[in-house]
């Protein structure tokens, strides 16, 4: 009920704010002729905003607070400065209704709670944020054994032993490539896995459905939470759960001084990976019409895929049980015949369920963040529906990006749905 008023409080102060923002721009022509453009670009970069994460929600809020300044000096110069408050003030209503009406909370199957779960926990990670939110005593609290990753530990040993010695529940607290070393076991064994959001950027709690502002909340999943199947996906048998990079970014995190200063060792990178002899012409893969190619400047292939938006990297995976593994390609490679000629995009993405890139040296890769090398061919897959995730029963439960539609016409359609209670198939089920 409160979506569906959410989403109707949306639709009629959007409506009415345009209608007086045409009406100041009538009354004050030509400034309003300016103002009226102001208050369009504002409300598509907000709109673009409140629909993403990230960068891609700074920038997009950054240029929405520019074009609201400019619409506010064009009053200023010529009156009319209370119509333009309403107007803002109506703008900002009805982003912070719409962005209520996409919010959701899945409705996930009740599983019992582990008999004897173990959380491993690295006490670095996130700057700290094991220590911080004291995670081994609220484990404790609730049951839990916690398990400290100490520097030189082997973790999959470290978890393997933790099994052979009754674990039935594994849950991690640290960055993603460790997140991956604990729930590839927990599939391997068909064990229920919980990600605690202690990392730096917690990228596939995010896409779970973790709330990565409650740490110490996600330790709740193996009390009373919710179970629901996730994919897993792997290259040359190692799993990954975001993503693999290959290329430029792949290229830069490999050199020394990278974490130092990252944005001077990837421009540092350019002229390497672009150049002759450099990685744009050792990949060797093939598109999704079959069709063989060579080079692209990068690829990126995901555990599901990403929603990217207008701008790569901007958006997060809406599913991550569609099966399906997300393959972008970045920069027009060679022998690119499968659009009828050049790419219209600075990229190319599609969805398979394997994907192979050969070269004729090992190739550096980022893989969930972490700089390895691989020996050619890279042989990618999905693992459908393997890992046994368990949320707590608090927390969204589904990924942000998954109600929200892409586009704004498609985004003004739910709305109209969401309002009248008549919700796209492909919305998730929601708590009452």
């Amino acid at each position: 009920m409160r979506r569906r008023l959410a989403a109707a409080v949306a639709l009629l102060v959007g409506l009415a704010t345009i209608v007086l923002g045409v009406v100041v721009a009538v009354d004050h022509f030509p400034r309003g002729l300016g103002l009226l453009v102001c208050v369009v670009i504002a409300a598509a970069a907000a709109w673009y905003g409140v629909l993403r994460r990230g960068t891609a929600r700074v920038v997009g809020l950054t240029v929405a607070g520019l074009a609201l300044a400019g619409a506010l000096a064009f009053l200023i110069a010529g009156g009319g400065v209370l119509a333009v408050l309403v107007v803002v003030a109506g703008l900002l209503a009805t982003l912070a209704a719409a962005r209520a009406s996409y919010a959701s909370h899945v409705d996930l199957p009740s599983a019992p709670a582990p008999k004897r779960a173990v959380l491993f926990y690295n006490p670095l990670s996130g700057g700290g944020k094991a220590e911080r939110f004291a995670l081994a005593e609220e484990a404790r609290k609730r049951g839990i054994e916690p398990i400290e990753l100490k520097r030189g530990d082997d973790l999959e040993v470290l978890v393997r032993r933790a099994v052979e010695s009754g674990a039935d529940g594994l849950a991690m607290a640290g960055g993603d490539g460790s997140q991956a070393v604990v729930a590839a076991i927990a599939a391997e064994l068909s064990l229920p896995y919980a990600c605690v959001p202690a990392g730096t950027r917690n990228h596939f709690a995010l896409d779970l459905g973790v709330d990565r502002d409650d740490v110490v909340g996600a330790l709740d999943a193996f009390v009373d939470g919710g179970e629901r199947l996730v994919d897993l996906a792997e290259v040359n048998g190692r799993v990954f759960v975001n993503n693999v990079s290959l290329g430029l970014y792949a290229e830069a995190v490999q050199r020394t001084g990278y974490r130092a200063a990252k944005i001077r060792t990837i421009l540092d990178t350019v002229p390497d990976v672009l150049g002759t002899g450099g990685s744009e012409f050792d990949m060797r893969w093939s598109g999704p019409g079959g069709n063989e190619h060579s080079g692209g400047a990068a690829v990126l292939v995901s555990n599901n895929k990403y929603r990217l938006g207008r701008a790569v990297g901007s958006g997060t995976r809406p599913r991550i049980d569609d099966g399906l593994l997300g393959i972008t390609v970045i920069g027009k490679p060679s022998g690119d015949g499968e659009a009828g000629g050049a790419l219209q995009r600075p990229w190319r993405e599609w969805s398979a369920t394997s994907f192979e890139v050969d070269a004729d040296r090992p190739l550096p890769a980022g893989v969930d963040g972490e700089a390895l090398v691989f020996d050619a061919p890279l042989r990618f897959r999905i693992r459908p529906g393997v890992l046994r995730v368990r949320i707590a029963p608090q927390h969204p439960g589904s990924s942000p990006s998954a109600r929200a539609p892409e586009g704004l016409r498609a985004a003004l359609a739910e709305l109209v749905r969401i309002a009248l209670g008549r919700e796209s198939a492909s919305s998730p089920r929601t708590r009452p």
